[in-house]
């Protein structure tokens, strides 16, 4: 596995013993997701509350460069920062929009004794013929700033 798909995993187990310390565990569906998923190299899987939007936006950015998409993933709360991260990147000339994929995940909620239904969220975005140049020049403005 490598670095980056090992700190993903890392993250979402993170988030996972966090949200079992407060007494919400993923249901069994969840936890047995294909590996093939979990290994994705251009996945960014998104928290509303671990980092700022830009960071996102940025990361995105970078994936691209390497990958000719990305996917964009998020859970509950966090999908409207899924949205945002799109819509910025879409706006500004950098991606399209390949695939949206909306599901219900079940989780199963000890502290009401009974499973909850979260939405999901997956957006997959594509390089625009002009991202390289895109990059390029804010590339260029960033080094004339710095001066």
């Amino acid at each position: 596995m490598t670095s980056s798909a090992e700190a993903e995993k890392e993250r979402w187990n993170r988030l996972e013993r966090k949200r079992k310390r407060r007494g919400v565990e993923i249901a069994e569906g969840v936890n047995k997701m294909n590996i093939a998923d979990t290994q994705k190299k251009n996945r960014i899987q998104v928290s509303n509350t671990k980092k700022p939007l830009f960071f996102y936006v940025n990361l995105a950015k970078r994936y691209m460069q390497q990958h000719n998409e990305v996917e964009l993933s998020a859970l509950g709360m966090a999908i409207s920062t899924v949205v945002s991260v799109a819509e910025i990147l879409k706006n500004n000339g950098f991606v399209v929009e390949k695939k949206i994929l909306t599901s219900t995940v079940e989780i199963k909620d000890d502290s009401r004794g009974r499973p909850i239904q979260k939405a999901k969220i997956e957006i997959v975005l594509g390089k625009t013929a002009n991202f390289d140049e895109l990059m390029a020049a804010a590339q260029e403005v960033k080094l004339q700033t710095s001066l």
